[in-house]
């Protein structure tokens, strides 16, 4: 396929059973979590769609650890390092604040990935946000030009979307939001057209889906 010509970048792809390209934006993030044997406690800031969710499984799976879903006695019986997705969307504080004490008392290791800032929560146990604050802190940064290209070509190649004139690559690389999510959604939503009008990716097409 011709967008493939597209898909030569000096990324490094984690061949794992998930897909994650490290560069720039990510290096510093990928390094501590997949490298550590020394940091306990890791807080990872991260937007939608940037693949922490992959780091979190691929972190449980080298650390032996056990995903948290609100099942505060299974933890803490089972004497395991602990990882929490998304801390934010589905936190109970109560539970977050007596894992914490637990892997401190047990000696494991804690991998927390959140969308937003511990100062964004407005916390109802400040000794929770306190305990937090001692984490080491990582982030993924948006997507810079050379993850957008990498993300598009990505996803347009498992959509099937044939890139025909490379000037139509460009012309959509320089102009979509620089985030995660608004890639995802640009790609789905021109499957989604281009199905229903069966037409051809194009740069009128682009323009009307931007």
């Amino acid at each position: 396929m011709t967008y493939q010509n597209y898909f030569n970048y000096n990324l490094k792809e984690i061949k794992d059973s998930f897909n994650f390209f490290v560069n720039s934006t990510n290096s510093d993030s990928y390094n501590v979590l997949i490298n550590n044997n020394v940091i306990k406690n890791i807080f990872l800031k991260a937007p939608n769609k940037s693949g922490k969710s992959h780091l979190i499984n691929i972190w449980k799976k080298n650390n032996n650890a056990i995903l948290y879903n609100y099942n505060l006695k299974e933890i803490l019986d089972s004497k395991k390092n602990v990882a929490i997705d998304n801390l934010f969307i589905k936190i109970k504080e109560e539970h977050i604040f007596h894992i914490i004490n637990h892997c401190k008392n047990e000696n494991l290791k804690i991998f927390i990935t959140s969308n937003l800032d511990i100062n964004d929560h407005n916390f109802k146990l400040i000794d929770l946000k306190s305990r937090l604050n001692t984490f080491y802190h990582v982030s993924i940064l948006n997507p810079d030009d050379e993850m957008v290209k990498i993300i598009i070509t990505k996803l347009l190649h498992e959509k099937q979307f044939i890139i025909k004139n490379p000037e139509i690559f460009e012309y959509l690389v320089k102009r979509i939001e620089r985030s995660y999510q608004s890639i995802y959604n640009f790609v789905d939503k021109l499957d989604k057209v281009s199905l229903e009008k069966k037409r051809q990716l194009t740069i009128p097409l682009i323009k009307e889906i931007l």
